[in-house]
């Protein structure tokens, strides 16, 4: 069983930023891909467990930025699943140009029961045969996001389009992360020059609901709080790098 997958790509026009790098919410795209990639080769992609009332969430995502693929680059993008706990797996990613590593990545997973409603054990998700031994991409915990936004905070609403719902019939997971770059200017962009970024998903979002943004800069971190029917929606730090 190859439990890591790795494929080459190009950094194609489509998706790299006004800068001609490879942009930061592409990022999460990509990483979503190959990952979807790789489960199906493990057989717990989405319809095999769509055959057991099993479906994937996405609890949390951290990426570091070391060096952006500028446009047109040949990458190598890896992914691998790390040993699970009860009820929750990470997935770590890794980007490399030149065998160079040049972004890493990892995310928290859980699976909820389709039919129950209720999480799953994660001992009844993967082979028995899995070994699991390839070390975390990004062995530091994930950031701890601030929820506590006030009025004078806020500064963008978005509201949920058809383009932004994914086969779960909810807001894709990469899509709160281009709306919240897309919140901010490419002046504002290069001034943070993220190196980091976590993003914390808290409940999902539907088509035509309408998102209200906040943020707050403490120090060497940016906050974005994403917030909808009175519900605390998805929680992003990112981590400037200037």
């Amino acid at each position: 069983m190859k439990e890591r997958f790795s494929q080459d790509l190009y950094i194609a026009p489509g998706c790299a930023d006004a800068g001609g790098r490879l942009g930061y919410h592409d990022v999460f795209r990509l990483f979503m891909d190959v990952a979807s990639i790789h489960a199906e080769q493990l057989g717990v992609g989405f319809e095999k467990m769509a055959e057991r009332e099993l479906f994937w969430l996405t609890a949390k995502t951290q990426v570091n930025f070391y060096e952006r693929p500028a446009m047109n680059d040949m990458v190598t993008l890896s992914t691998w699943p790390e040993a699970p706990e009860r009820v929750r797996a990470n997935r770590s990613y890794e980007m490399q140009k030149n065998g160079k590593t040049v972004i890493t990545g990892k995310t928290e997973w859980a699976v909820i029961n389709t039919r129950t409603n209720r999480l799953a054990p994660m001992s009844n998700v993967f082979a028995e045969d899995m070994a699991f031994d390839i070390p975390t991409a990004c062995p530091q915990a994930f950031d701890r996001i601030p929820d506590d936004y006030n009025e004078d905070e806020a500064y963008y609403e978005y509201i949920v389009r058809s383009i932004d719902i994914d086969v779960g019939g909810h807001m894709n997971n990469a899509a709160y992360v281009r709306a919240a770059i897309g919140s901010l200017s490419n002046a504002e962009i290069e001034r943070l020059s993220p190196k980091r970024m976590c993003v914390i998903y808290k409940s999902p979002c539907f088509e035509g609901d309408k998102l209200r943004l906040y943020k707050r800069e403490d120090g060497d971190r940016l906050y974005i709080g994403m917030y909808s029917n009175e519900k605390t929606s998805v929680l992003i730090s990112i981590e400037k790098g200037r």
